[in-house]
Formats: C-alpha cells, structure tokens, sequence
C-alpha cells in the first residue's frame, strides 16, 4: 500500500493506510487567533512555543505551521517559524501557506524532508508550487478544488484529485508523495457534508491509492460542543480511508477516538499503544484522585 514518508532531521513519520493514523497539529496557525496574529507579527513566539510543545506532549506526530497574517512580511515570519518549531522540536513539519514565496521561504530553512500544504487543481497554481515541492524533494497536500471553485459533487472533486496526481508526475513527483484533501464542509450547512468526505476518501484509497487527509475541525464549524463532532467524524473518515488530519490533539475524545479507530483497523499491534496509553493516563488520574484527597485531609486537619 502506499506510504508517505515526511521527516524531520531526526525523526521520520509514514502515512499509510496499514499505519496508525497521523494526527498534524493545528494550533500554530494566526487565521482567526488575533493574538497570535498579534504576537507573531510583533517578533513574540511564545505562544508559537507552547502550542508545539503542547501538541506534541498530546500526541501529535507532526505539526502544521502557518503564518498567514494580513500585512505582515509572511515569508520572513514563516521561514524563522520554521526554524524556531525545529530547534524545540523533532517532528516533521506542514509547511502551511497560499503564498509561494513563503512555502519557499520555509522550505529553504527546513531540515528533513517537509509536507508542503498546499496545491490545488488550478493550473498557475499548480505551475509554480510542483516544481518547488520537487526542487526540495518534498510531499504536497494537493487541495480537490480548482479554478471552478470547491464542487459540492464528490465525483468533481475526485476528478481534480486525479488531475493534480497527474499533473504531479509530469514533475517527477510521485503518487507516494501526494497526500489528497478532499476538502471537508460544514456539517451543520451541508447535511451531506460527512457522507461526502467518506465516499470520497474510499475511492482516493481504492482508485487513486494515494493517502488522504482533512481540516477535520471545519465539520463542526458553527456548531456547540465541537470536539464531540470531530470524535465522531474522524474514526467513520479513518474507516473510509482517511491517513491523516490537520486536527488538536488537545481534546481529550478527539484524541482518544483516534486511538480507539486505529485499534478497531488493526493499526496498532496487540493493541500496546492502546494499553500504554490508557495505563499512563488511568496511573495520571489515580494520581489526581490521591492528591486531592490528601489535599482535603491536610485541609480538614488544619
């Protein structure tokens, strides 16, 4: 089955369908975190800081780094972004960005070899960023939307997916190196919205046999208690198909349902990470329990 290899200068991560599902942290993105947006175009990364160390502490096996920050020098920002994740951190890294000259900018300084998000199916945009992703022996996230706009028929949408795949390999590129996004919509706007991106994620993996992955918060976009619709999206996109999402690994059920899909596919042997996991976090919260009752004996004697 096909695998996507990404690395950092010392670690390497595979998405593949016989693999335990990636999770790509999405918090180091200003795109509606005034604050961050703030601070990044300011020269202050702390936030930058605490989010990749969080993310990586829950569990996420790479990280998307954006710096889409209107006015603001997005090349210099995402290049010393990139540079500043990599010093305190070794996961491999999404180098997120609409603007060619930044994903260069970030490609330029990174160290492994990097998944370049994103491309989509328009051909100017498909002109300027293949040749880059070859140029430093990348992988890409190839966006299922073109110059039409994103179709509300899945059929449409795997037809750009096709085209980029082609496309691709006229600049060496393999299908290896292509991670497809079948663009994820709104639930509470599409009502077909979830049943689209599993129909489609089974035929990218069945037809095309390229590895898949989402903006999986956008499903619950608009709606109450959204970690609870992420939870129950990503394990039905994982048993279609889906390798990978751009996703927080900081909510506990969406964490934990992932974890979950993988043991149900038969991703994560003799269910040890399962097992390690659950051990550590009952052992955490055995440890809470104890704490707090010490804390109300110490209170109650005093």
């Amino acid at each position: 089955m096909t695998e996507t290899v990404l690395s950092s200068a010392t670690k390497e991560v595979v998405i593949g369908f016989d693999r335990p599902f990636v999770i790509i942290g999405e918090r180091i993105n200003p795109t509606g975190r005034k604050k961050l947006a703030e601070e990044m175009k300011a020269g202050n990364f702390e936030t930058v800081i605490a989010d990749a160390i969080a993310q990586v502490e829950a569990g996420a096996q790479m990280l998307d780094v954006n710096a889409g920050i209107p006015l603001a020098d997005e090349p210099a920002i995402l290049r010393h972004t990139i540079e500043l994740v990599q010093s305190i951190t070794d996961v491999p890294l999404s180098i997120d960005s609409s603007i060619v000259e930044a994903l260069e900018a970030g490609l330029s300084v990174y160290r492994g070899k990097a998944l370049v998000n994103s491309v989509t199916g328009e051909d100017e945009q498909m002109e300027r960023v293949l040749p880059l992703v070859a140029k430093y022996g990348a992988a890409v996230v190839a966006i299922s939307n073109d110059e039409t706009g994103i179709s509300e028929d899945p059929d449409v949408r795997f037809e750009v997916a096709r085209k980029i795949v082609s496309r691709a390999a006229d600049y060496g590129i393999p299908k290896e190196d292509i991670v497809v996004d079948p663009l994820v919509m709104p639930i509470g706007a599409m009502g077909t919205a979830g049943r689209q991106v599993f129909q489609l994620v089974r035929r990218l993996k069945e037809e095309l046999g390229v590895n898949s992955t989402c903006g999986a918060s956008n499903v619950s976009f608009g709606l109450p208690n959204r970690p609870a619709l992420n939870a129950a999206f990503l394990p039905m996109a994982i048993a279609s198909g889906l390798t990978s999402a751009i996703t927080s690994p900081l909510h506990d059920e969406v964490r934990f349902a992932i974890w979950a899909a993988d043991v149900m596919n038969g991703n994560d042997g003799n269910c040890a990470d399962w097992i390690a996991r659950n051990s550590e976090s009952g052992e955490a919260a055995q440890a809470g329990r104890r704490g707090g009752r010490e804390g109300r004996r110490r209170t109650a004697s005093a």
